[in-house]
């Protein structure tokens, strides 16, 4: 009888230390560690819901998608990763808000402080990309317009409430200007490109491969925003979301991280997959590359950036409210 207790007390031992042992999955790697239960985490999603906006030249997010690296990144957790071609800041943050979309990559810094003035759950989770040189006002081939002083009177076009329509501001006020000096109207750069092109205004503001282009078919490059707009583009999801799933949050960090380390080891893959999905020339895409930090750490320079895009925003009435920029840093603990 003592030795059949004995067997059965082995055995219960040993049951409970296999069950105290799992296999832990990071993302890239696997390692045996500890863990305290083998059921897969609870999550408030059944899919990953990004952004896909490849304009102005957004080359994370075209090697990303070739590459499949966010796919993987949630394999683990059976979550398919659904992407969204909302490319307007207002549509984009519309569909964070409705929990359409989980993370918003790629969306100018002016499109989150709206959002944010307006009372929306968002956050910034790192910066995106930095690009002034790719920001551009153009007048037509043979336009007279040299300086900002010339724009008086003139009618410009370009999307509103952009960090094009904050480089026309920061450009008249180089001459003692300020948009009540010029006529402005509103319109997507595609229409503000044609309308160039057919002389119904005396400038466009516009931004990466039309801009390109643009300049390449003999239109005057008027500014770029260097030195006056930081062109700062930034990554977001929600408070909410990050509260309730952690763990994914940090795992599409490390996605990102995997994304940089990818760009920088094969350059000459990150041209050509870009100029494939761009349609862009290799030589084109090599001309515009160097004018784009993708670095994704925020720094004290992007957080004064984004303090003088909400005060321009204030100034210029296309918010009501004021942000706090360093609270709409997200934690990430």
């Amino acid at each position: 009888m003592k030795r059949i207790l004995s067997i059965l007390m082995a055995a219960t031992i040993a049951a409970a230390s296999l069950s105290g042992c799992g296999v832990a999955t990071t993302f890239g790697k696997t390692e045996t560690s500890q863990v305290t239960s083998t059921s897969s985490p609870e999550f408030t999603v059944n899919k990953i819901g990004v952004t896909y906006v490849k304009s102005p030249l957004n080359v994370p997010s075209i090697v990303e998608k070739e590459k499949g690296i966010f796919a993987k990144a949630f394999e683990e957790y059976n979550l398919p990763v659904e992407y969204s071609n909302l490319t307007s800041g207002p549509e984009q943050t519309q569909a964070l808000a409705s929990g359409d979309i989980q993370f918003l990559y790629a969306v100018g810094a002016t499109s989150v402080i709206l959002s944010a003035s307006n009372g929306a759950d968002i956050k910034i989770l790192n910066t995106y990309s930095r690009s002034p040189e790719a920001f551009r006002m153009f007048a037509g081939k043979d336009s007279k317009i040299n300086t900002a002083a010339d724009l008086k009177g003139k009618k410009i076009a370009g999307p509103k409430g952009t960090i094009l329509h904050e480089l026309m501001v920061a450009y008249l006020a180089t001459a003692g200007l300020t948009e009540k000096d010029v006529e402005f109207v509103s319109m997507g750069i595609p229409d503000a490109q044609a309308a160039l092109a057919g002389g119904t205004v005396d400038c466009a503001l516009l931004a990466g491969p039309t801009a390109y282009n643009v300049a390449k078919d003999g239109f005057k490059i008027v500014t770029t925003g260097k030195g006056l707009v930081d062109a700062t583009i930034v990554v977001a999801t929600s408070q909410s979301f990050y509260d309730k799933n952690p763990l994914l949050v940090k795992r599409f960090l490390q996605a990102e991280e995997q994304i940089q380390s990818y760009m920088k080891e094969n350059t000459e893959d990150v041209l050509k997959i870009t100029a494939k999905e761009t349609e862009l020339s290799m030589d084109a895409v090599k001309e515009m590359y160097p004018m784009y930090d993708f670095k994704t750490e925020i720094t004290d320079a992007d957080i004064a950036s984004m303090k003088k895009t909400e005060k321009f925003m204030k100034d210029n009435k296309m918010i009501e409210n004021n942000v706090d920029i360093d609270q709409l840093i997200l934690e990430v603990k």
